[in-house]
């Protein structure tokens, strides 16, 4: 029996049809797919609770980072749908963080919706309700997972 949010995950497309970069826009609440300066997709995006305070900067603060980031991992059994682990914290979050005497945090993910909460969606695609990661419906999450393989650059843009 398969639990919610774990259906097989969709295979990645074609070499030819993946994203190269993926560009997140805080201000905008937007995830832009893009293959050679080309845009793919585009999709609404909820962020931490507190993402227009700006730059995450320590664990638990509820901020979603700034900066140049890849996909480090790929989670087919996460709590939320699927989920693309970004390598934050990179070199210079972790210097910023150790300067201000705080862990800079982790976990930060491109993820779906948590389990079984999906009729939720209207509601969570409207507020910004994670603690630093960005989400989207599990639908887009499905195609965005086809289209992003590991090592894609994430650049996370004010």
């Amino acid at each position: 029996m398969t639990k919610w949010g774990h259906a097989s995950p969709p295979t990645l497309l074609p070499t030819t049809q993946r994203a190269d970069l993926i560009v997140i826009n805080k201000s905008e609440r937007t995830l832009t797919l893009m293959r050679k300066g080309v845009q793919l997709a585009s999709y609404h995006v909820s962020l931490g609770k507190k993402a227009n305070a700006g730059p995450k900067q320590r664990e638990g603060d509820k901020k979603t980072p700034e900066g140049h980031y890849f996909i480090d991992s790929r989670n087919s059994h996460s709590r939320f749908s699927l989920s693309l682990h970004i390598s934050y914290p990179n070199k210079k979050d972790i210097k910023a963080a150790k300067e201000a005497g705080y862990p800079p945090g982790e976990n930060i993910m491109i993820h779906g919706l948590p389990n079984g909460w999906e009729w939720l969606s209207p509601l969570l695609q409207r507020i910004d309700w994670t603690a630093g990661c960005i989400a989207v419906t599990n639908t887009e999450m499905r195609e965005i997972w086809s289209q992003v393989p590991t090592g894609t650059p994430v650049d996370i843009e004010p």
